[in-house]
């Protein structure tokens, strides 16, 4: 089997670990590796919570008070350092879209084989009009969503790239870059620029990486394409 040649085990260790059997830590490590999943998602019960935890906590990078006070070049590097997915769930992310600069490393990675995914919130949906009314802007968030989908325009037709709107009630705007995210909270009454934004990596074991990547797949399953 080719999992057992990769972690140089017997074939036989690996049948019992499929049938139910729980490997020893250092194995649960590699095939979590080795598979590019978290350790929790294959044996979710074989961490203690403590465990889960800290892991968890060593997810957080940074945390920023306000959306505002991410550094521009950050915002950049992140995109930039994704070799195989890129995500964004926003409502309508304008800053993003506005910055050519992120759109041509949206360009670049699909061209480079990777692929591109961007959820919107549909303008003319009944969630993005409690958003506006939420934040005191009332009609102005689905015309920001209409700027942004203009602005998108030039990334439309390339392969690798894909548009989607969603009806969701979102919590958070998510931002992927493989396995770091940007997580942008939403708060009553405050627009999402003056919120606070987590960033986080992708740690063995820990959980809140798979959680928000769990939220956003939902999103995308029930979205519908861009026309």
């Amino acid at each position: 089997m080719d999992l057992a040649q990769a972690l140089d085990v017997d074939p036989k260790s690996v049948e019992r670990w499929i049938t139910g059997r729980t490997p020893y830590r250092r194995h649960r490590y590699a095939v979590a590796a080795h598979l590019g999943v978290d350790e929790a998602y294959l044996w979710p019960d074989a961490l203690t919570r403590d465990q889960v935890a800290n892991a968890s906590e060593s997810e957080i990078i940074n945390v920023y008070p306000h959306r505002w006070a991410v550094p521009s070049d950050l915002w950049r590097n992140f995109f930039d350092s994704a070799e195989r997915e890129i995500g964004v769930l926003v409502f309508s992310g304008l800053f993003v879209a506005e910055d050519t600069g992120i759109q041509r490393v949206f360009r670049k990675k699909a061209d480079n084989g990777g692929r591109v995914r961007i959820l919107l919130g549909d303008p003319r949906s009944e969630v993005v009009a409690q958003r506006g009314t939420d934040e005191g802007v009332d009609d102005s968030m689905a015309a920001k969503i209409r700027n942004a989908i203009v602005l998108y325009r030039p990334l439309r037709d390339i392969d690798g790239i894909e548009f989607r709107l969603h009806e969701t009630v979102l919590y958070n705007s998510i931002y992927v870059a493989d396995d770091q995210l940007m997580v942008n909270t939403h708060i009553y009454g405050f627009g999402a620029y003056h919120a606070p934004v987590l960033h986080l990596r992708r740690v063995a074991g820990g959980g809140m990486v798979s959680t928000y990547l769990e939220s956003f797949e939902q999103v995308w399953d029930t979205a519908r394409p861009m026309d």
